[in-house]
């Protein structure tokens, strides 16, 4: 069974969106959150979901370290 792009732990949708909008302006996407997704390159997108990725694993290996 597939789940899609549906969060595992729902009450965290805001600051993963909060977090996707920032790593975007950081990328120079400004209004990320408001533009159309579609008429950005597959390259510009993959960019703020990899950065996310990172900076979460990031934070989960901090986390686990003992080190926040």
């Amino acid at each position: 069974m597939s789940r899609g792009n549906r969060a595992v732990v729902p009450e965290a949708r805001m600051a993963l969106n909060q977090m996707k909008a920032e790593i975007a302006s950081e990328l120079g996407l400004a209004n990320y959150e408001s533009i159309d997704k579609g008429n950005l390159t597959s390259r510009q997108n993959g960019y703020v979901g990899g950065y996310m990725t990172k900076k979460l694993v990031e934070t989960a290996e901090r986390n686990l370290s003992g080190k926040i």
